[in-house]
């Protein structure tokens, strides 16, 4: 057993809280295979996220973005949810009042059939017109792989469509803020597979602890957020959760 005492504390504390909040991040994923945003696997043809992930990227080459998406959709399509999504996907089920606000684009949670999801950078697998043509919807779930055309065009006005993710320069949807806001009025919040550096996300658990929630957190090392935290466990989150979950 990894961490037996910390898993314990955290299994008690679960199994009596009524309102539970988790925050996802990359790590969550990493174990079904979808590449990381960031560090050397994240480049692709000698480009960085933040050279391809912003709204100037777009305007000035939107067929190159475009075939950066077209490769993450095709990676991410033949990945599927590991241990870590499946459990939270079963604690969705079983706590009338549990939140999981995730900051990955990938879905990986909503296929594992998590409930009340929050996607706080939105999701790779919807896009919407990038000159918001009245005929559209806000936006709309599109999982073709690969893509028939690139760059691709709204179906409603023939103009560019964009992918329904929120880039590196842009703010957070206010829905998406206040739903967020909500999940914090918690008794146990918890992040899992997340560095913790990424603000406004980076945030919302020093708020929750500020609030009296017991927090947690499940990553590989430690991060900036580790000793704020009441509890911190080092170690891949598939196998935490599976132990935590074992105990419940």
């Amino acid at each position: 057993m990894i961490h037996e005492e910390s898993i314990a504390l955290l299994a008690r504390r679960i199994r009596s809280a009524s309102a539970i909040s988790v925050l996802t991040g990359s790590g969550v994923s990493a174990a079904s295979g979808v590449p990381t945003f960031r560090g050397e696997e994240g480049l692709w043809k000698s480009y960085s996220p933040q050279e391809l992930a912003t709204p100037e990227a777009f305007e000035r080459n939107p067929k190159l973005v475009w075939e950066w998406y077209d490769w993450r959709r095709g990676l991410i399509s033949k990945c599927r949810p590991n241990a870590a999504h499946e459990v939270l996907a079963l604690w969705s089920r079983r706590y009338p009042k549990f939140t999981l606000i995730t900051q990955n684009v990938d879905g990986l949670h909503e296929r594992a059939g998590t409930e009340n999801v929050i996607r706080f950078h939105g999701s790779i697998w919807e896009v919407f017109c990038r000159d918001r043509c009245p005929s559209s919807p806000e936006r709309w779930l599109d999982e073709t792989v690969p893509l028939g055309k690139i760059p691709p065009s709204c179906p409603y006005c023939g103009g560019l469509i964009r992918p329904g993710v929120v880039w590196f320069g842009e703010g957070i949807d206010s829905e998406v803020l206040r739903e967020s806001t909500a999940a914090l009025d918690c008794d146990v919040f918890m992040t899992v597979g997340t560095a913790a550096v990424v603000y406004p996300a980076a945030g919302l658990v020093d708020a929750a602890h500020r609030k009296g929630a017991f927090t947690a957190e499940i990553n590989l090392e430690p991060t900036p957020a580790s000793g704020a935290v009441d509890l911190s466990i080092q170690g891949p989150a598939e196998v935490i959760l599976h132990s935590v979950e074992a105990l419940l």
